[in-house]
């Protein structure tokens, strides 16, 4: 029974504060599996990265995203979940998932340091070139693209759920 909706998207495109949002309208409970990982880890993403590298990180995510049990929840994942396959997969499976889509100079905007976000970038990759490359992956997974550029968050809760009915 898929009754979860998992948000996926670029680092800055709104998944957790849309995703709390979503969850108080629908009666739904939050998770943003970017705390679990911390929380199973006993680090910051940012300290993982540094300690086990982007590889190790990308492991470890895909392991705990793949191991999600949750139920009438909104799942704002990290932007790099998109990496895992299996945690892909078992996401699609327990839930409709719902890429947040915005344009790259809106993401440039929002974000600040990437390092301090805990944003999983290789040494010399640019903001640009990490959308290129994350941008096919998330339309590949989406069962729902909704384009949230110029909604505030209420009018993007209502977009994602009249697309969601």
């Amino acid at each position: 029974m898929k009754d979860n909706i998992v948000l996926i998207g670029m680092p800055g495109c709104g998944k957790s504060s849309l995703g709390v949002v979503l969850a108080k309208a629908l009666g739904y409970r939050f998770m943003d599996s970017d705390l679990v990982i911390q929380e199973k880890e006993g680090r910051l993403l940012s300290e993982i990265i540094e300690q086990e590298g982007l590889t190790g990180f990308e492991r470890i995510e895909e392991k705990i995203n793949a191991s999600i049990e949750a139920s009438r929840t909104v799942i704002a994942t990290g932007g790099s979940v998109i990496y895992g396959p299996a945690a892909m997969k078992h996401l699609h499976d327990i839930g409709s998932v719902v890429y947040l889509k915005l344009p790259l100079k809106e993401i440039e905007g929002r974000l600040g340091d990437l390092s301090q976000r805990g944003v999983a970038v290789r040494p010399g990759q640019t903001l640009g070139s990490l959308y290129e490359e994350r941008v096919p992956l998330y339309e590949k997974y989406a069962d729902i693209t909704v384009d949230v550029y110029g909604l505030d968050i209420r009018n993007s809760v209502l977009e994602v759920i009249q697309r969601l009915a």
